[in-house]
């Protein structure tokens, strides 16, 4: 990679951004977002005032937004706290508490302990505030100016030595050496810079940064916009791209992003794409793009918007110039599409307010820890406001847990999950790998499900028992099949879990335990407000339905059970069972 040239200084830097070929420079909204912005951010100082006391304050990242969002205030000539003395007062009490947590070392501790990717996390709005307080010139103002300069050039001298742990720190300490570079140049943080680009953004086909997370990926996507204009290297605003593309296409109707295939900490959670919204606007503006735009627009509709943008994000707007201009006029964004993402292996497939997902791409070896993909949701149908979280599908195999499927096959317009499981029994180890002291090495079975000093991997195996399972999915006429079939040893116990969004109305279903329900034979329904989903046929032949996730939780005392309402379906192999949704 070539040197990257040394930035413009603060004085002129954030005008240099270069507008868009449908605007002019430097010109604040056409439209009411900024006025919305200021007002918000106004209400949120309006209760920082009230709770900011240094004798009570502790000490969190949340810091840092509250001073960008008390300095935001105080440069605004629209806000009621312009050039306020109270704003004064109070940013030096968060500066004291900023200097009074910092390390020897220039680090914070938050969660992780003398980190310096959390310390990058924090100088992310600080920086911001920190370049918007130097252009007022106030004299209350040059203590606080002073004395934050000198806390962030102690964490600068951290992050130019300091690790990380996971893929997206990477990006974070170099957006937040960008922030510094602008604030007080220093080859020294280009250089470190340089070193971690090095490295090279890994993104698959499908648009997927390493971690495979909603949540993560707006962190990297903030980061490479941050160091794209900050460091004139428009390059790094191709990944941003591509996985904001991929990202709307995981979006169902109400704004919630699909997290199954994840291979982090929010494989069970859910994201908004509500949180993308910055950067979708920053690259519809910069490129002229009329589908971000559209997508902006949409974004803005939607609930969580004034939460999570206008109360939070005034600073961002004043620092980033360029997010001030006027969104391009929008194309509206696609509502019915089919979409295979065949690096990791998704299906997502939408018609209006009805959406359905397939999903087959853990990762294998099954390991449960972040940084893997093992959730064991493989499908999942939402119809307006009726939602059936997921289905899974569990056998009573060896305590094998939850199927999960090695990847996706299309053929024609049907879509296949399929995985075989083959379970040893074990043979005396050859008479060359035996040792006098019985001492053998710590391995884990072949299956995978627990360890022991056995050598597992050079014992003879016998008696050897298979379970083949195959889920097929096909939309036909409305309906959304799944087809299961399990079959291979004899009389083994299946189980088929749905689980609906609590709050709902389940009928044609009979009611068992812990919020547990039963489809015994034809179809049941679940009721949303006006929305309803329609599944089935049932069976049952058990009613087996504890210990579903197998050894690899059970042995811990875990387990995976969601907040949601339960309906299972049971049966024995050789199995088959076609189940409709619509």
């Amino acid at each position: 990679m070539g040197g990257l040239a040394m930035l413009s200084p603060l004085t002129n830097f954030f005008l240099v951004e270069e507008a868009p070929a449908n605007s002019k420079k430097n010109v604040l909204l056409k439209d009411d977002i900024f006025k919305r912005l200021v007002t918000a951010n106004d209400r949120q100082v309006a209760k920082l005032l009230q709770i900011i006391n240094l004798n009570n304050l502790s000490f969190s990242r949340k810091i840092g937004y509250n001073f960008a969002a008390l300095a935001a205030s105080y440069c605004s000539p629209g806000s009621r706290f312009h050039h306020s003395p109270v704003i004064v007062s109070k940013l030096l009490q968060l500066t004291t508490l900023l200097e009074k947590a910092q390390s020897a070392d220039g680090t914070v501790n938050i969660g992780n302990l003398e980190s310096p990717p959390d310390t990058a996390f924090l100088l992310e709005p600080l920086a911001a505030a920190a370049y918007l307080l130097s252009k007022e010139g106030a004299a209350g103002l040059k203590n606080i100016n002073t004395r934050i300069k000198n806390f962030m050039l102690k964490s600068g001298d951290a992050l130019i030595v300091g690790g990380i742990h996971t893929p997206n720190h990477r990006w974070v300490i170099c957006s937040a050496l960008a922030h510094l570079n602008m604030l007080y140049p220093n080859p020294k943080y280009i250089g470190r810079i340089e070193e971690w680009l090095g490295e090279n953004i890994f993104m698959d086909t499908d648009g997927q940064y390493p971690e495979r997370s909603r949540n993560y990926s707006i962190v990297e996507n903030n980061s490479l916009i941050t160091m794209g204009r900050l460091l004139n290297m428009p390059s790094l605003f191709d990944p941003v791209r591509k996985n904001l593309e991929m990202t709307y296409y995981l979006m169902e109707p109400n704004g919630e992003l699909v997290t199954t295939d994840s291979r982090r900490q929010d494989q069970y959670e859910s994201i908004s794409i509500v949180a993308s919204y910055l950067h979708y606007r920053y690259l519809a503006i910069k490129d002229n793009d009329s589908n971000f735009a559209g997508i902006a627009k949409l974004i803005e509709q939607m609930k969580g918007f004034d939460e999570m943008i206008l109360d939070k994000y005034l600073f961002h707007f004043l620092e980033n110039t360029l997010l001030q201009e006027p969104l391009p006029v929008g194309i509206p964004p696609p509502v019915n599409y089919e979409k295979l993402f065949t690096a990791t292996n998704l299906l997502r497939i939408r018609k209006g307010k009805t959406s359905v997902t397939l999903f087959g791409g853990v990762d294998w070896p099954l390991i449960i820890a972040s940084g893997r993909s093992n959730s064991p949701n493989f499908f999942s149908f939402r119809k307006g406001n009726a939602i059936l979280k997921y289905v899974r599908l569990s056998a009573d195999f060896f305590s094998m847990g939850y199927f999960y499927s090695e990847g996706i096959k299309k053929e024609r317009n049907q879509y296949t999950l399929h995985k075989n499981l083959a379970i040893p029994y074990y043979q005396p180890l050859p008479r060359s790998m035996r040792n006098s002291r019985g001492d053998y090495k710590l391995s884990p079975s072949v299956d995978g499900r627990f360890w022991n000093k056995m050598d597992f991997e050079n014992r003879p195996v016998s008696n050897i028992k298979k379970l083949e399972t195959t889920v097929s999915f096909e939309a036909v006429n409305g309906k959304n099949d799944l087809t299961f079939q399990v079959k291979g040893q004899v009389g083994v116990p299946v189980t088929i879990e749905l689980c609906f969004l609590a709050g709902g109305k389940l009928t044609g279903v009979s009611q068992a335990h812990d919020n547990n329900c039963f489809l015994e034979k034809g179809f049941g329904k679940y009721e949303f407000g006006a929305d309803t989903i329609h599944f089935g046929p049932g069976a049952i032949t058990h009613q087996s339905i504890n210990e579903l996730e197998g050894e690899r939780y059970s042995t811990h005392f875990g387990n995976l059970r969601t907040k949601g309402m339960y309906v299972y379906l049971t049966g024995v192999t050789p199995f088959t069972h076609k189940l409709s949704f619509s």
